[in-house]
């Protein structure tokens, strides 16, 4: 057999679990670095980094972005992408202000929630059902659900001042409880990825979904369950939003760019882009990244306006490693 044959033959012979092993190790290993250089080179460079209450600010600035990325992570893991999550945090955050003096707080957060996951699972239906590839897909019931979102107000700023709606500004422990809802949502959809039969079946689906429907999975169902999740996640995080500025707005910059922000906290923490690996703790790393990108720049009094190009250098470094790993491995 020639050399060119023998490495072709290689190149499409499936990776070991040794090799795979290595590839993921060395992923961990290097974004763990990068966190723990990133925040060794900040503590440095200002006093102010170090203080409890700077540590506090940033968990509550990055949890409504967290909670997003790790609904985002479900789907890529299962070899999806979700670019509504942006609108269903506008229609969300409205529709919690909306329904509060008619529900109290309370129950108007949880309409808001189970409306998230109604548009996520809707989603999910289209992208299984009619078999429309999910970034189109969700990139067109964005502009749906935005689209009632600014009916629904006449684009106008939707405001509320009933008692304890703005919760999410409250500390327990010196921590807001919007960054302890953070917490939560990464605990749970951390626990359901890794340890349940749901997050097998996510791997497996995004891994190669041939050979997850011939071993039983329904993958229709898990596109409907793992969309509404992320719907779900979007939701929370519009409830956040909404709860700390007392107000919602259909045309906040944050419904076109929370899809994309929690895209990038998820393949900047190591989730491949490709499917089928990751992990939620990915995530959290990620948006503390990111998160600590953004700190930088305010604490060092540097241009914001150079933020987004070292954003989008780390993410291209991040999906450039991944690609590099996975051909190493063949």
């Amino acid at each position: 057999m020639s050399v060119v044959r023998q490495r072709s033959v290689a190149a499409l012979r499936p990776e070991t679990e040794e090799e795979r092993a290595r590839r993921v190790s060395a992923r961990d290993f290097g974004i763990l670095v990068v966190l723990v250089a990133m925040a060794i080179a900040l503590s440095a460079s200002s006093s102010s980094f170090r203080t409890l209450g700077n540590v506090a600010n940033m968990l509550n600035q990055m949890s409504w972005e967290g909670i997003a990325a790790c609904g985002a992570t479900l789907a890529i893991i299962s070899g999806g992408f979700d670019l509504s999550q942006g609108a269903v945090y506008a229609f969300c955050a409205i529709l919690s202000v909306i329904l509060a003096p008619h529900l109290a707080p309370f129950g108007a957060f949880a309409v808001a929630l189970l409306v998230g996951f109604g548009f996520g699972a809707l989603n999910g239906g289209v992208i299984a059902y009619g078999r429309i590839n999910s970034f189109i897909a969700t990139l067109a019931t964005s502009y749906v659900i935005l689209g009632f979102a600014t009916v629904a107000t006449g684009g106008n700023v939707e405001t509320t001042a009933v008692g304890g709606f703005m919760v999410m500004n409250d500390t327990y422990g010196g921590i807001t409880i919007a960054a302890w809802v953070f917490f939560v949502v990464a605990l749970l959809t951390g626990v359901l990825l890794a340890f349940s039969r749901f997050g097998r079946g996510l791997y497996a689906i995004g891994g190669n979904p041939e050979a997850a429907h011939l071993s039983g999975i329904s993958i229709p169902l898990y596109r409907i369950v793992v969309f509404g999740i992320s719907g779900a996640c979007a939701a929370v995080a519009g409830i956040i939003g909404a709860s700390q500025a007392g107000s919602a707005d259909p045309g906040t910059s944050v419904a076109n760019t929370l899809a994309l922000t929690a895209i990038a906290a998820t393949v900047v923490g190591g989730t491949s882009i490709m499917g089928g690996e990751g992990a939620i703790w990915r995530a959290v790393v990620g948006t503390v990244i990111l998160e600590l990108i953004n700190n930088g720049f305010v604490l060092l009094n540097l241009n914001p306006v150079y933020e987004d190009i070292v954003n989008g250098a780390l993410i291209l470094l991040a999906v450039g490693v991944d690609q590099l790993l996975r051909r190493r491995s063949t």
